[in-house]
C-alpha cells in the first residue's frame, strides 16, 4: 500500500510542477508573438500552432492551470497526511510541493515555454477537458469583466533595441548591415529636411541663360552631377533641371534654357520630414527637389539619393562624386 501511494505522491509532485510551470511559461508567452511565429512558418512555427491553440483563450487556461495545480496539491497533501503525521509531515510536504512542485518547474519551464507547452499541450487539453464545467463559467466572467488581451505592440524606440540585441547576438540571422538599415528605416521619418539636404552654398546650380560651352560642360562634368538644378536671376527661383544625359552629342553654344527640364522639380520645405519627401520622390517620379523656408528663400538641395543615405546609414559614392558629404564642405566654409 505505501509503495503505490509513494507513486502516487512522485506523479501527483510531476503534475504539481508541470501545472505550476505551465502557468507562468504559457501565460508568459505573447498570444502575438506566437501568431507571428506561426505566419513566418520559421523553425518555431510548428510549436507556436500547438501552443496558441490553448493560449488563444487566456482566461481559459489560467483557470484550467490554477485549479488543476490546487487539485492536484489537495490530493497531494492528503497523501502525504497519510504517511507520516505531526511537525515532520507539514515540513517535508512543505518542502516537497514548494521546491519540486514550484520553484524547480517555474525556474525551468519559463526557459523553455514553447518547447515543453508543445509536447504537453495534450495534457492540457485533457484537463480543460475534464475541469470544463468549473473553469469556462469563471473564465467566460474574466473575459467579460477585463475584455481580450490586448496585442503588444512595440514603439519605434523599443523596436530599435530589439533590432540592436538580435545584431548583437550569435544567435540571430540579423547582420551588422541589415540592424544598420533596419535603424535608418526606423528613424528617418522622423529626420528634417535640413537635416540631409546640400546646403545652398554648396550645391551645384546653372543660370538659365549660361552658355553650355566647353568651358561650362568640364564645369558640369567635374561637379559629377547627373542632374542639375537650373534657376531664372537668382537661386531662389528654380525653373528647371538639366539632365546631363541630355548633354551627349549636343552641339555647343546653346543656352542651359534650352535643354533643361522646365517645371520638372519638387519645392519641398525645410520642415518637411523625410517620409513625405520620399513618398513625393516616388509619386512624381523625379529625383531632385529644391528646398525653401518659410520666406520662400531657397536654402538647399534634396535628392533621392540623400533620403536613401539616411535609410541604409550610409553614403552612396559613385565613381563621380567630388566630394563625399558636401553638407560637411559646407560646414567648412562657414
Amino acid at each position: 500500500m505505501e509503495l503505490i501511494s509513494i507513486l502516487l505522491i512522485i506523479v501527483l509532485v510531476l503534475l504539481s510542477g508541470l501545472f505550476s510551470g505551465l502557468t507562468l511559461g504559457l501565460l508568459g508567452l505573447d498570444k502575438t508573438d506566437l501568431e507571428r511565429k506561426i505566419k513566418t512558418g520559421g523553425k518555431d512555427a510548428k510549436a507556436a500552432k500547438k501552443v496558441y491553440s490553448v493560449r488563444k483563450k487566456g482566461n481559459l487556461l489560467l483557470c484550467t492551470l490554477l485549479l488543476g495545480n490546487v487539485l492536484v496539491n489537495s490530493i497531494l497533501a492528503v497523501f502525504l497526511g497519510q504517511l507520516s503525521t505531526g511537525v515532520m509531515a507539514v515540513v517535508f510536504s512543505t518542502a516537497l510541493i514548494v521546491i519540486f512542485g514550484e520553484i524547480l518547474p517555474q525556474a525551468t519551464i519559463s526557459r523553455y515555454a514553447l518547447v515543453v507547452g508543445a509536447k504537453t499541450v495534450w495534457l492540457v487539453k485533457i484537463f480543460r477537458i475534464i475541469l470544463f464545467p468549473i473553469c469556462f463559467p469563471i473564465a467566460f466572467f474574466l473575459d467579460w469583466m477585463l475584455g481580450n488581451e490586448m496585442p503588444t505592440i512595440w514603439s519605434r524606440r523599443e523596436l530599435e533595441e530589439i533590432v540592436k540585441s538580435h545584431g548583437g547576438s550569435k544567435d540571430s540571422d540579423i547582420d551588422a548591415d541589415e540592424e544598420r538599415i533596419i535603424s535608418g528605416a526606423l528613424n528617418f521619418s522622423n529626420k528634417k529636411v535640413d537635416e540631409v539636404m546640400t546646403p545652398r552654398s554648396v550645391a551645384f546650380m546653372l543660370e538659365e541663360k549660361e552658355v553650355l560651352d566647353q568651358k561650362l560642360l568640364n564645369k558640369i562634368k567635374k561637379n559629377g552631377f547627373t542632374r542639375v538644378p537650373v534657376y531664372r536671376g537668382e537661386k531662389d527661383k528654380v525653373v528647371g533641371i538639366l539632365f546631363v544625359r541630355d548633354l551627349i552629342g549636343l552641339k555647343l553654344e546653346k543656352k542651359v534654357k534650352a535643354v533643361c527640364k522646365k517645371n520638372n522639380f519638387l519645392k519641398v520645405s525645410v520642415e518637411d520630414n523625410l517620409d513625405y519627401v520620399l513618398n513625393r520622390f516616388l509619386t512624381k517620379k523625379i529625383h531632385l527637389a529644391s528646398v525653401f523656408d518659410k520666406f520662400n528663400v531657397l536654402q538647399g538641395i534634396i535628392s533621392l539619393e540623400d533620403v536613401l543615405e539616411e535609410i541604409i546609414k550610409k553614403e552612396i559614392v559613385d565613381e563621380s562624386d567630388v566630394a563625399v558629404d558636401l553638407r560637411r564642405v559646407a560646414r567648412k566654409k562657414r
